[in-house]
């Protein structure tokens, strides 16, 4: 088998000058394992492959770092899920083969797939899934072993009732508990893994997962290879495969700059670039390469605002901010017909979502009339100004969006015409989860870049009681939203829920309090066309796991 070496360093000027000698004397040697003359959609054992990721994040505690948008990737494939979600919201058996529900949704019992193993040797059995599922809502937060932001905050307890029985117990109706099961951070872990302190946890050689992959090496700030497990049988079916992968290797090398992942692809010295330009994929297509966006089902990329900061406390002016915003300039500037509009504040693909696209359109003349009625006046220099004090939004442009700095840019001159003064700062990952928060004291709109698998679940982070994360620093201020919370929380069906989910879209966008800006494209892949079979999930992580190379 052949291996792709990382002892040197890419250099632009050898991939965009020299593709002979970029392959010949480049940081990977050339790729894998000699090709039969079978149809170029046949599955073939065998193989190595390299994806170029422009971050690796900065912790690899599981329940921190498996909803990171960069490890998701790594986790996805060394670890498995007891649920599969594709990108039409449908879930389907995984490790759990069927399950049932009580009729008021608060109680739920699986049934899990028998010879199952962790890596480390230790059983995916009913002790194991409920260890999960208690690390899932409480995590250890005195370590800095986090919950899960999406988890259900009504769940009680978890019982193993044989081998391959969990019976889950929830204080309140929990409609979003099968669907939150696909989440990509509730990945199944090892006890033993999960019993380690965070120190111990922080180190990915040392976590056991059940996935198809398991970590052969990997560098702090370079690069994770995932080696196929041999013994691996027990996949989804819903992607049409059960048994071990056929891919040999998986190696995520970190390039942080996209025109030189762009590059390494086009040149033949790696197989993925992710988060390439958006500008750079018509003529990525026009060349033979393989693009993919997959929208994931989440909120759409917007702005959760600070109710607390002024003057932002005012609803004219988050009113004025949400009409103020050219979504549709946005799309024709810095994407492509790929993206599409914000209707809501969750994605258009996602069940439950409704449309609410006349509460989104571009109205300056709306925008400045609310702000003269709140009583800011231009000045000469055209910034608004009330009580000496001029109408300023500090914005951080997301790291998790490689576009957020552009949209930033073009959203910044359109609200300057309208009178605001834009400052627009910019950190690296690890900065940004330091310094950039919910409600911070210095930020008064927090950018939104986030998935989910149920719609019933976002209601209960939007606020602070039992645990949520408060997006718009409101408290319990807000009785409406807080109705609207506890009836979503409180459905007993879907189709109970849909109204009052409709309600809450419609009520958010009103207030001002999320301001949507497109519908989001996070995660986007510049593939070799030799490489086949990929599938997206449903909140749009490619998984390998069904790849293989052709001629």
């Amino acid at each position: 088998m052949t291996r792709r070496s990382f002892s040197f360093s890419l250099s632009r000027r050898r991939l965009l000058f020299t593709a002979s000698l970029a392959v010949s004397a480049s940081l990977f040697l050339s790729t894998a394992a000699p090709l039969s003359a079978l149809a170029a959609d046949t599955p073939r054992d065998g193989g190595d492959i390299t994806f170029l990721i422009d971050s690796l994040g900065d912790t690899w505690i599981p329940n921190n770092s498996a909803i990171s948008s960069f490890q998701g990737h790594i986790w996805g494939h060394v670890t498995d899920k007891l649920l599969y979600v594709d990108a039409e919201g449908k879930v389907s058996p995984w490790i759990a083969e069927r399950w049932e529900q009580n009729d008021t949704a608060t109680e739920f019992t699986l049934h899990l797939k028998s010879g199952v193993t962790f890596s480390d040797g230790e059983p995916l059995d009913a002790k194991a899934v409920v260890a999960n599922l208690d690390i899932w809502y409480a995590g250890r937060k005195n370590e800095g072993i986090n919950p899960i932001g999406l988890f259900p905050k009504t769940y009680d307890h978890a019982e193993a009732v044989d081998a391959t029985t969990v019976k889950v117990f929830f204080k309140k109706p929990t409609l979003g508990f099968i669907p939150t099961l696909g989440y990509h951070g509730s990945i199944l872990i090892s006890p033993k893994s999960i019993a380690q302190p965070a120190g111990q946890q922080a180190d990915l050689s040392k976590t056991a997962g059940s996935g198809p992959y398991v970590v052969e090496s990997w560098k702090e700030g370079d690069h994770v290879t995932l080696v196929k497990r041999k013994d691996y049988n027990w996949g989804p079916a819903a992607v049409g495969h059960t048994g071990p992968a056929y891919l040999d290797t998986i190696t995520y090398k970190l390039v942080s700059e996209p025109s030189l992942r762009v590059a390494s692809v086009q040149s033949g010295q790696a197989d993925v670039a992710y988060n390439a330009s958006p500008q750079e994929l018509k003529s990525l297509k026009e060349e033979g390469f393989t693009v993919a966006t997959p929208r994931y089902l989440g909120f759409v990329n917007g702005w959760a605002v600070n109710t607390k900061l002024q003057p932002y406390d005012d609803v004219k002016v988050r009113q004025a901010l949400q009409a103020g915003i050219n979504r549709q300039e946005i799309i024709d500037t810095v994407y492509t017909q790929d993206w599409k509009l914000a209707t809501s504040f969750i994605q258009s693909n996602v069940p439950g979502a409704t449309d609410h696209s006349d509460l989104l359109a571009y109205n300056p003349e709306k925008s400045e009339k609310l702000l003269e009625e709140a009583g800011w006046v231009k000045g000469a220099d055209g910034v608004r100004v009330k009580d000496g004090k001029p109408l300023e939004l500090t914005i951080h442009s997301n790291p998790y969006l490689a576009t957020s700095k552009s949209v930033d840019e073009l959203i910044a001159q359109q609200l300057g015409r309208l009178g605001w003064k834009v400052n627009i700062r910019a950190y690296d990952v690890v900065t940004y989860g330091e310094k950039v928060k919910f409600g911070g004291a210095a930020v008064p709109a927090y950018e939104v870049t986030r998935s989910f698998i149920d719609a019933g679940t976002v209601a209960s982070i939007l606020t602070n009681a039992n645990n949520g994360e408060n997006w718009f620093a409101l408290d319990e201020r807000d009785a409406t939203l807080n109705d609207l919370r506890d009836k979503i929380a409180g459905a007993g069906s879907v189709e109970d829920r849909k109204p009052l989910l409709d309600s809450l879209q419609k009520y958010l966008l009103e207030q001002g309090y999320f301001i949507p800006r497109t519908q989001i494209v996070q995660r986007i892949y510049v593939q070799s066309p030799k490489l086949k079979g990929e599938v997206y999930n449903g909140v749009a992580y490619a998984s390998y796991y069904t790849a293989f190379i052709a001629e």
